[in-house]
């Protein structure tokens, strides 16, 4: 077939990327050979490409996080010529810890046995203030005893000579009367037997306290005797507080008894009235 045939049917080659709808075209370089279907299909491929394009770009403006710079592990260096042991640096780090651990174990006994020195030190100490004590104590009530004798053995001797002196006044007084007449020394005895009956209770009373009552002689005494002089007196106060207190219930025994007596009287006289009537 000749090129200048006009009557021969040509078929247009048109090249394949004629047919692709270009971005912002339109549809007048589509292959008029496609169906509907291909159209529709091309038409829903198209914005799902721009789609895509956007959100790449979009994606590529967007800044991206800053992620932590880490050093690089650089290991020790070791100097040249020189050999590191470490089971050497191990058994040190062992033999320091062993000394200290090994000092606080001498530090800890040092401290107990000191400790138990001072508690053992203690009660010697205690002891021996007990035994101090009780020593001085023995010695007190051995010195109170000596003391309480020696009190009796001077009572008892002023007693005596008491009784040695009155015996020697009387003595001398029946001497005396007798040397002189019998009418005037019947006389002198009547008188005091007479003065005698007419003494009331409160001169008895002050006459017998006149004898009790001695005079209280302390000039010569030290510190001593005056200690002991005040622990006798005290000590015979108490005793007369005791018997005042002995005495006093003793009498109010004895009123309530009489009391008794009488009313159990007073009853038995009535019934023998009320009998006899």
């Amino acid at each position: 077939m000749r090129p200048g045939d006009r009557s021969c049917s040509c078929v247009s080659l048109s090249p394949p990327w004629q047919w692709m709808k270009v971005k912002g075209g339109d549809r007048s370089h589509q292959d008029p050979r496609m169906s509907d279907a291909e159209e529709q299909e091309y038409e829903e491929e198209q914005p799902e490409e721009e789609e895509a394009a956007e959100e790449e770009e979009e994606e590529e403006e967007r800044p991206k996080p800053s992620r932590p710079v880490v050093p690089p592990l650089i290991p020790p260096k070791i100097p040249e010529g020189e050999r590191v042991d470490f089971d050497d640096i191990h058994r040190k780090r062992m033999e320091k810890d062993l000394l200290e651990l090994q000092t606080l174990i001498d530090v800890h006994f040092e401290q107990r046995k000191k400790e138990e020195e001072e508690l053992v030190a203690l009660k010697e100490r205690i002891e021996r203030r007990r035994a101090e004590r009780a020593e001085q104590q023995r010695f007190r009530t051995e010195k109170e005893r000596e003391r309480q004798a020696k009190l009796a053995e001077e009572k008892m001797r002023k007693e005596e000579e008491e009784a040695k002196k009155r015996a020697e006044d009387d003595a001398k007084k029946k001497k005396v009367l007798s040397n002189m007449g019998a009418h005037f020394g019947g006389y002198l005895v009547k008188a005091e037997q007479k003065r005698g009956k007419r003494q009331t209770g409160r001169e008895m009373k002050v006459r017998i306290l006149s004898e009790r009552k001695k005079p209280l002689n302390i000039d010569h005494m030290g510190e001593e005797q005056l200690r002991e002089k005040a622990q006798e007196l005290s000590d015979w106060i108490h005793q007369l507080e005791s018997e005042k207190f002995d005495l006093m219930a003793k009498l109010k025994q004895q009123k309530y008894e009489i009391n008794v007596l009488y009313n159990r009287i007073s009853h038995a006289q009535k019934l023998r009235k009320e009998a006899i009537r």
